[in-house]
């Protein structure tokens, strides 16, 4: 949850831990979670963003379900959630207000090693992309095989496309599950 770290400082945002199954093929990944997810404690918890409508689109996961009953077949279809930042300060829920000298990056030489089915990382966002690159690529060792693709951010904020647009760039990630 998000806490005041001093005054001068903006709050400091702590993550989650990844929402992983035993044979996932897809990553997911967000930069942090806003404000509402870090409050509620879930994934995506802001009520206009387009994730889990997205989500109920392309595998039929009904968005009105509790949280934990919505994540069980993400789950098993062989998707997992994770975000690029572990830490950060950052006033409010936008990435372009995250201090970018306060980024802690999560563990992603340990995760991956720990999960060789993933083969495909999507990334929710152009931020996330960016600090993948900048922040994790240079410190793993074994990268092979997996394929990267960044996906428009589902953010409220990123009102630039329709849920609709953003639907159709998402539904690749449907192809590769079926693939």
């Amino acid at each position: 949850m998000a806490c005041l770290v001093g005054q001068k400082n903006a709050p400091l945002a702590t993550g989650f831990m990844p929402v992983v199954g035993d044979d996932a093929r897809v990553l997911i990944l967000g930069s942090m979670p806003g404000v509402r997810s870090l409050q509620a404690t879930e994934y995506y918890a802001h009520p206009r963003n387009s994730f889990w409508p997205i989500m109920q689109t392309l595998f039929d996961i009904d968005g009105e379900l509790p949280y934990a009953q919505r994540l069980e077949p993400l789950m098993r279809r062989g998707i997992a959630l994770w975000d690029v930042l572990r830490l950060c300060e950052r006033e409010g829920s936008l990435d372009s207000a995250i201090k970018r000298e306060t980024m802690v990056a999560n563990d992603f030489e340990t995760f991956l090693s720990m999960h060789t089915t993933i083969r495909a990382i999507f990334f929710n966002g152009v931020k996330a992309e960016q600090e993948f690159q900048r922040l994790v690529m240079p410190t793993l060792s074994y990268i092979e095989g997996i394929h990267y693709q960044r996906l428009p951010s589902t953010s409220p904020a990123m009102a630039a496309l329709s849920r609709e647009q953003k639907l159709q760039q998402w539904s690749v990630i449907a192809e590769v599950l079926a693939s």
